[in-house]
């Protein structure tokens, strides 16, 4: 018993603790100040589309885009629904041909498009052969399609185009019985195609006065004087000698040119009074907690410039304006392809998984992208044109994005951001924080608003590559 209890004060003594001789620090720290940062945000990004586009004031909250008279029908992206493996049209977006352009009759388009009928076509096989009659128009449910044709010299396939889903071709066949095939459609993947025969729309055609005139209309404006972009042409003489009789003339507007209502977002911001009042130092609650709110408004703002179907970029390319990438991924030949559609892009706004993607290919033929300086920051560019990271464009589950491609400034046509500067209880350039008072619960209220939309001035200005693959390949 004694060697234990020997033991036991041995141990006894070696867990004695070391008397304090200073101040420790968890005590110490109720007399320091804690040196704080201000309230962090995960979800702020450089918002490049805001910072890129020159701002238009809109005085009267409405921005009217005036162009010339037009003859050519636009040619839009056709929707389906889709049962099972079956696609069907939806009615409404047959309007989207050309020859269907602004035409009204929805029973009519239901019946038409009842009477295409859809076809499954393997990954190489030939729906079109150059040379052959042109007796069905097609539309694109799901897959990809190239158009291809010869070289000059019969040594080599050029791909010309690409069709992919919404996309039409053959609609030439509804308005004239000798036209050819001016090039070769072959399936890239696996395709749905819906196809309506001559004989179909021609039955229609013969019982429909609302439809013939339909057709009238579009020949008559086929067979206006026009440019090669569907302007009504302006008459001129050009290479004569002596004194010929000069032709005249005159510039045609629209009758009816878009108009551009500014978009609103909106929220309201609570404070208690108590916070407010003692709880302020170092830092205003309310400042912080409006400075926050503003940096939510803004990246709403900047989704809604790319997505909203009403003035969004990515809703409001024109049909030739969009491109589909060659082979998937988003290739050097690809971004050179959208560049040579307009003249003076300025940017260049896409996904980073998309400029990931766009680098692993550069990469892998051995191309590596310069930079250029943009506000100050060295920037990602190709061909000198600078290219923007911009999370607002979306990435689909099948793992495609887009890019979009710019080029800026009412003094070039080109695509414009929309505000309005100096309107009351202004914050920021077309941001407001109004007062809303103070409720029964002591709660202050502010109303914060941004008013803001996009024009595009002319088709050319906006393009955009489309079904971009952003996996990685192995």
């Amino acid at each position: 018993m004694s060697i234990d209890a020997g033991q036991t004060g041995s141990e006894s003594e070696s867990r004695q603790e070391v008397p304090q001789t200073a101040l420790g620090t968890a005590a110490a720290r109720n007399l320091a100040t804690t040196t704080k940062t201000p309230p962090q945000m995960q979800s702020i990004t450089s918002r490049w589309l805001l910072r890129v586009l020159p701002w238009a004031q809109v005085s009267a909250g409405t921005y009217r885009v005036n162009r010339r008279l037009s003859y050519a029908a636009g040619r839009g992206r056709l929707s389906f629904v889709q049962t099972g493996a079956e696609a069907r049209l939806v009615p409404p977006s047959l309007v989207e041909l050309p020859l269907l352009h602004g035409f009204d009759d929805r029973e009519l388009l239901g019946e038409l498009a009842g009477r295409f009928t859809q076809r499954d076509v393997e990954q190489g096989e030939v729906v079109a052969e150059q040379g052959s009659s042109v007796d069905q128009v097609y539309v694109v449910a799901h897959g990809k399609l190239n158009k291809v044709s010869e070289g000059p010299y019969g040594d080599a396939e050029l791909v010309l185009g690409v069709l992919a889903d919404g996309d039409h071709f053959g609609d030439e066949a509804l308005l004239e019985a000798e036209s050819t095939w001016q090039y070769t459609v072959k399936a890239a993947t696996a395709v749905t195609l819906l196809a309506l025969p001559r004989q179909a729309f021609a039955g229609l055609l013969e019982r429909s006065e609302a439809l013939r005139a339909q057709v009238d209309a579009f020949r008559s404006n086929a067979a206006q004087p026009q440019n090669r972009k569907g302007e009504a042409d302006i008459l001129l003489a050009a290479g004569h000698a002596g004194e010929p009789d000069l032709p005249g003339t005159f510039v045609d507007y629209e009758l009816s040119p878009r108009e551009y209502e500014l978009s609103v977002a909106q929220t309201i911001l609570s404070i208690h009074t108590r916070v407010a009042d003692l709880y302020n130092q170092p830092m205003d609650q309310t400042e912080q907690q409006l400075r926050l709110t503003v940096q939510a408004l803004r990246e709403r703002q900047e989704h809604e410039m790319v997505n909203s179907r009403a003035f969004g970029l990515l809703h409001n390319a024109e049909y030739d304006q969009r491109l589909s990438t060659l082979t998937g991924p988003p290739t050097p030949d690809d971004l050179d392809e959208l560049l040579s559609r307009r003249r003076r892009t300025k940017v260049l706004l896409a996904h980073p998984r998309a400029i990931a993607a766009f680098f692993r290919e550069c990469s892998r033929r051995g191309v590596y992208p310069t930079n250029v300086e943009l506000q100050g920051r060295s920037v990602a560019a190709w061909r000198g044109v600078p290219l923007l990271p911009c999370n607002k464009i979306p990435v689909t589950d099948a793992g495609t994005s887009s890019i979009i491609a710019m080029r800026t400034g009412e003094e070039d046509q080109g695509v414009v951001g929309l505000h309005q500067t100096g309107i009351p209880d202004e914050y920021e350039p077309g941001l407001s924080v109004r007062f809303m008072g103070i409720n029964d619960k002591a709660v202050i209220k502010y109303l914060v608003s941004v008013y803001y939309s996009a024009a595009v001035l002319v088709p050319d200005a906006l393009g955009v590559l489309e079904n971009v693959e952003v996996a990685r390949r192995d």
